[in-house]
């Protein structure tokens, strides 16, 4: 399936239904708990208007938020349904981003991945990322998440 730049008129919920979907399997993995908790379909059409939402399937199985940075072009919510993992939709986000980043002239992506969800690690590394640094949330005294880079 060909990814799609979402317009105005998606059906919100249904994205962060699958956003929920998706992170539910780091419920009691992380902490502390996903932003997603905070997610609401208002602030979803934000992201639409203030940086990009790139989708894949009608109804949608997966996405990806790009937002401009300063310097770079900033990765989140990736987001796959587990009915449909393993099929390449991540990549293709991954690869829509890339082209991106380019168009809009930013020399890099960047992402955040939570500490103890290693088994993201091992993808964004495959996928060229490296570990830039090791950020604690407010309130932690310990890394709670990575910062992870892919110069273009």
């Amino acid at each position: 399936m060909t990814p799609r730049r979402a317009t105005h008129d998606e059906d919100w919920p249904a994205l962060l239904a699958l956003i929920r979907q998706a992170f539910a399997g780091m419920e009691g993995r992380i902490d502390p708990p996903s932003s997603m908790h905070r997610l609401t379909p208002e602030a979803i059409a934000r992201q639409a208007v203030e940086g990009e939402i790139w989708l894949i399937g009608a109804p949608v199985l997966a996405c990806v938020f790009l937002t401009p940075k300063p310097d770079v072009l900033y990765v989140g919510k990736l987001a796959v349904s587990p009915l449909a993992q393993r099929q390449g939709h991540a990549r293709a986000l991954m690869a829509v981003a890339e082209e991106r980043a380019r168009a809009l002239g930013f020399p890099a992506l960047e992402l955040q991945v939570r500490v103890e969800l290693v088994e993201n690690h091992a993808t964004f590394a495959a996928l060229g990322f490296r570990q830039t640094a090791a950020t604690a949330h407010e309130g932690y005294d310990r890394p709670t998440s990575l910062t992870f880079r892919k110069p273009l």
